[in-house]
């Protein structure tokens, strides 16, 4: 909840990534993802972007999450698909790479 209400936002489409980070005694990284039914009306094919996203973030989060335990940092993200189109895993994985870099650039330089 205060992803949406207190943090912050961006886009590398097709993923629009909200995020909240905040100082912690101990540092914790947690991820959500969500692919909403306007655009996919059966589970199937919601499920399978969401299968190809979290595989996608379980693979390239490790550096990101190097970086929030050298800032001491806690990092909430909350990933949403909001593409038109079932992606390939390359494009999902690209675009989780540009979205980790861009957070690592915001918890290693709170503006």
């Amino acid at each position: 909840e205060q992803v949406f209400q207190k943090g912050k936002s961006f886009m590398a489409f097709p993923l629009k990534i909200h995020w909240h980070a905040g100082d912690a005694k101990e540092p914790v990284l947690q991820a959500g993802i969500a692919v909403p039914t306007r655009h996919f009306k059966k589970a199937v094919d919601r499920n399978k972007i969401k299968r190809k996203m979290r595989e996608a973030w379980r693979l390239h989060k490790n550096q990101l999450q190097e970086q929030t335990v050298a800032h001491n940092k806690t990092l909430y993200v909350f990933i949403v698909y909001v593409g038109n189109e079932i992606p390939d895993y390359s494009t999902l994985a690209e675009k989780t790479i540009i979205s980790i870099s861009k957070l690592k650039k915001y918890i290693g330089d709170p503006a």
